[in-house]
């Protein structure tokens, strides 16, 4: 089984801590999204979209993160047999797919500074002009990756888009703040996947140095916020990059290797 994913993707993320979770064996593939590396013809033959991540077994590939997740379950409770695992109860879907219709893209780039993410995205512009003269076959996909990179840009110039996305998280905080007054985790006593669709939620407002607003704000999510980030799977998957002095460690080599390409313009 294969994933391609990337630290910075927080659906990788959450993919990557039911794996762990679940136990399960997997090869990783590193695809940096903000060094245009899913823009190699490579991968975008393989997914178009050049969304991470992407989970591929043999022939099957599922691009949908929920469905990753379900897809993964199964293999545990195949793999595991059902007396050590279960599938996921109806409340604990439901809980997984509010939570993932909340989108962290424009949550993300309003609270990046604009330098950096003008040049980011200048960069990704001329990595896909540049992929689409290499691969012109996959011309006319190239050229709706780029007409998403503009459309980006004009909505991060609209403040009603950053307001709605603050409300929905905030809405969905509140709703899990009054939930965990009834129970330890969001869909009872026991850690489920709806918990690991949540995690990285959290771990995003925490790298934009937004906990006080939306997580200490809330002392039920912040007693859970303390417990959760002390498991193995968080340490793996998020914590090795992202706590303390490593979080800048991981994002200065990325914004090196952005600099560097981008004067010597090789995209």
């Amino acid at each position: 089984m294969q994933l391609y994913h990337h630290p910075y993707s927080l659906d990788s993320q959450k993919v990557r801590l039911a794996l762990e979770e679940s136990g399960i064996d997997y090869t990783s593939h590193h695809v940096n999204p903000i060094t245009g590396k899913n823009m190699d013809p490579s991968f975008f033959r393989l997914n178009p979209s050049a969304r991470l991540p992407v989970f591929q077994n043999g022939s099957h590939i599922i691009f949908d993160t929920i469905d990753i997740i379900q897809y993964v379950e199964r293999i545990a409770v195949f793999t595991l047999g059902s007396e050590k695992v279960t599938l996921s109860s109806q409340e604990v879907i439901e809980w997984m797919q509010r939570i993932q219709a909340w989108d962290p893209k424009y949550f993300t780039l309003f609270h990046i500074p604009e330098k950096y993410r003008f040049t980011v995205s200048k960069f990704i512009r001329r990595v896909v002009i540049a992929r689409m003269a290499d691969s012109p076959d996959l011309a006319s996909s190239y050229h709706m990756k780029l007409d998403e990179v503009y459309e980006t840009e004009d909505k991060l110039r609209d403040p009603d888009v950053l307001k709605q996305s603050k409300e929905e998280l905030a809405e969905i905080l509140d709703v899990v703040e009054r939930k965990l007054n009834e129970s330890m985790y969001v869909a009872g006593d026991e850690f489920t996947l709806a918990d690991v669709v949540l995690i990285p939620v959290l771990a995003r407002i925490v790298l934009l140095d937004l906990e006080e607003e939306y997580i200490r704000s809330r002392p039920n999510v912040a007693e859970y916020w303390n417990v959760v980030r002390q498991r193995p799977s968080y340490k793996k998957v998020i914590g090795k990059y992202f706590s303390g002095w490593r979080k800048y460690k991981t994002l200065l080599k990325t914004w090196c290797f952005v600099r560097i390409r981008s004067m010597l313009r090789r995209y």
